[in-house]
């Protein structure tokens, strides 16, 4: 039987992740891809070069972000959390962003992890969460 995820039990399991898939709206299509993320103070942060994927949240800002945690058919966890794309344009809060997720997940790419930075040109973006739902089952 599946069964609602509290709001706390949602944010758990959204913090204690660190890989989903962020949803957007690429011109009214569906457009779904796997992320490294850092939920933080309401915030999903999340990384990336430019691309198809920052040109589509620039263009319509709703975005959410899906989050399993599955131990087999009978017993998983998932998180639903919805939200604005935002970019983090100031220098301080980048580098606290950057610094924890390469703390988190210091093997995201080789070169990232040798240098503990991000490329140049690396956009350092969040997704401030308006809502999140959760659901889960365990037999």
């Amino acid at each position: 039987m599946i069964n609602p995820l509290g709001e706390r039990e949602s944010k758990a399991l959204l913090s204690g992740e660190w890989t989903g898939r962020l949803g957007c709206s690429d011109h009214g299509k569906p457009y779904i891809v796997p992320i490294h993320y850092l939920f933080d103070n309401g915030y999903v942060y999340m990384q990336s070069p430019p691309g198809h994927k920052i040109d589509v949240l620039r263009d319509n800002p709703n975005a959410c972000l899906q989050v399993d945690e599955v131990k087999d058919d009978a017993h998983w966890r998932s998180v639903l959390a919805f939200g604005l794309y935002e970019e983090v344009r100031d220098a301080r809060e980048r580098e606290r962003v950057l610094s924890d997720m390469f703390e988190r997940w210091p093997h995201t790419t080789e070169v990232e992890s040798q240098t503990k930075n991000a490329a140049p040109d690396t956009i350092v973006f969040r997704i401030r969460v308006t809502d999140i739902t959760g659901v889960y089952e365990s037999h």
